[in-house]
């Protein structure tokens, strides 16, 4: 049975847990590794771990925060931020992460995908893609970089394409224009890039209701859903989200 996955994700700046909206304006909501450790007893099939303003800020993921998330949870962690070698993944992946994402340093070296499929396996390697909408791009959906904050040009579903090609194991869009709203996904650039690959795409940015996450899977044709602030904030558990879906037949790990 190929389930559909529920994976918190835990957005981390200075060592905090934070929400913001469309990338900024962001709220302190506790510590990660705490919040991780609640995530994983209340179900979440994974989490995601990103550090924010790590390649902004021209520095490597904080270890030590990502130690003692890793030392908390009982599920697969993915870990990004900053990331922009194989010796850096063989640290996180030594350190406990079962997966990395990588994002603005695939976009400046697009063979460093390869390069890390082919040492770790393309199971371990996720591509996240920040895009917003740009109408001049054959998609509709451009690819953003160093944390969402400047444009490249490059058509999101293409990247998706390249970097499936180069090796990676699974895709993380998250659209800028819906991060944090929780208005619900960006279900068309959700969808044009699911379907235009073969392994595995997460929907991220803008759940606020239940119904978000049917929509990202049903209509978006997504393979798991990532959720902050309906998590975060005691909007819902990850036992209601995932009661939601089976009761309207998605195959979920209950």
């Amino acid at each position: 049975m190929d389930y559909r996955r529920i994976i918190p994700c835990l957005d981390v700046k200075d060592g905090r847990l934070v929400k913001g909206i469309k990338f900024v304006q962001l709220k302190d909501v506790g510590d990660p590794a705490e919040n991780a450790a609640a995530y994983s007893e209340a179900g979440a099939d994974e989490l995601v771990f990103l550090d924010i303003t790590a390649t902004l800020e021209k520095r490597k993921t904080l270890l030590d925060v990502v130690k003692r998330t890793v030392e908390r949870t009982s599920v697969p962690l993915t870990v990004g931020g900053g990331i922009g070698s194989c010796k850096a993944i063989e640290e996180l992946l030594d350190m406990g992460a079962a997966k990395v994402s990588i994002n603005t340093a695939a976009v400046r070296k697009p063979k460093f995908v390869k390069e890390a499929a082919e040492e770790f396996g393309s199971e371990k390697i996720t591509v996240a893609i920040d895009t917003s909408g740009n109408s001049k791009l054959p998609s509709g959906f451009e690819v953003m970089v160093t944390g969402g904050t400047v444009g490249t040009g490059i058509d999101a579903v293409q990247w998706a394409k390249k970097v499936e090609g180069l090796g990676a194991g699974q895709i993380l869009p998250t659209s800028k224009d819906t991060d944090g709203t929780q208005a619900g996904y960006d279900i068309p650039m959700t969808r044009a890039i699911a379907d235009a690959v073969s392994i595995p795409v997460i929907a991220s940015g803008g759940a606020g209701t239940l119904e978000h996450l049917y929509e990202a899977i049903v209509e978006g044709h997504a393979d798991a859903v990532l959720v902050a602030s309906i998590a975060h904030f005691g909007k819902y558990t990850i036992r209601e989200m995932k009661e939601y879906l089976a009761e309207r037949g998605i195959p979920i790990s209950l």
